[in-house]
């Protein structure tokens, strides 16, 4: 079993605690490592060295590493995945959870657990409240609410800590795909009938970050302030990005690009479609409304989450020097 310490400041108190983050190559994850590694001693593991669903084997590696803190991000997380891989998505999602849980108690380790919008249905007015019954309707969300409740069933200091509409500077995300878009198309069909609140996973990390020293115990919502459909996150994008609105009529808007960006390689013009879920066939249904209200958060004035404009426009200028 294979795993790593990281410490990226030398100034770091030599008894700062042990911290296992779990699904650590991931968008989340690798963005946990890199920020907490500054602070904390981290104990990196992915799914390529850490198989969550071996119960002996997770059970032996927390026992012999001794965390003092938990943060598990590791998840099956395709959405239409999870539909044809049943077995998987309840063995990972649910299953992994529980064994994590088990052996953290062994150890007294505070745990953190990453669960999602797709806990609820996505068909009530307004935002979802931590304390909104949740209903699945995907076999993903159903998994990561079993998992949500073996931590409960297990632990009795632990955060579980929704999210939704992540995006990052590793891995795959929305972001990213309508950049490649537009360098391959001059028309994008984008939904319409979809809302959220699009969250940058660095400030996830700081929130998270927030709460570590805190004995404030329960279940957060941690999403950016503000919502918007996936069309209208799109067209903040290809702004950011240097596009104009040209031409605008009822269903599409002719997007024109003020200044040729080298790092993105953009077509000059492009025209953005609104569309309805029903143009994109999935196996998984999404949920109409994945809005999440952090009310457990600014209760007990801990949201430090911004705008999801203002992330965006953050996220982006990362992006460009990262490129």
């Amino acid at each position: 079993m294979l795993f790593v310490f990281l410490s990226l400041n030398v100034f770091k108190d030599i008894h700062s605690p042990n911290i296992l983050i779990t699904g650590a190559e991931g968008q989340l994850g690798s963005e946990l490592v890199e920020i907490l590694s500054k602070k904390y001693n981290i104990i990196a593991v992915d799914e390529k060295n850490f198989d969550i669903s071996e119960f002996k084997a997770v059970n032996n590696f927390i026992t012999n590493s001794r965390p003092e803190i938990i943060i598990h991000s590791a998840a099956f997380t395709d959405v239409d995945g999870c539909e044809k891989e049943k077995a998987k998505a309840f063995k990972v999602n649910a299953i992994g959870t529980r064994n994590l849980c088990i052996a953290a108690k062994k150890v007294d380790a505070k745990f953190f657990y990453v669960s999602t919008d797709y806990v609820f249905d996505g068909r009530k007015e307004g935002a979802y409240y931590e304390y909104d019954s949740p209903d699945p309707k995907t076999i993903y969300g159903l998994s990561k609410l079993l998992g949500e409740n073996f931590v409960k069933e297990q632990l009795s200091g632990f955060f579980i800590v929704r999210i939704a509409w992540l995006y990052g500077k590793n891995g795959k995300n929305f972001i990213k795909k309508m950049i490649d878009l537009s360098k391959e198309k001059k028309k994008i069909q984008v939904v319409n009938d979809q809302f959220g609140s699009p969250t940058w996973a660095f400030n996830v990390v700081k929130q998270i970050e927030k709460l570590i020293p805190t004995d404030f115990y329960g279940t957060y919502h941690c999403t950016s302030h503000g919502s918007c459909s996936w069309f209208e996150f799109a067209l903040e994008i290809f702004k950011e990005i240097g596009y104009e609105v040209q031409n605008k009529d009822r269903k599409s808007i002719t997007l024109n690009l003020k200044t040729k960006d080298p790092k993105f390689g953009t077509n000059n013009s492009i025209r953005l479609e609104e569309v309805t879920s029903n143009k994109f066939k999935t196996a998984a249904r999404r949920p109409k409304n994945s809005i999440l209200e952090n009310y457990m958060l600014k209760i007990q004035n801990l949201d430090i989450m911004p705008h999801w404009k203002e992330s965006l426009t953050s996220f982006m200028n990362t992006l460009k020097m990262q490129r």
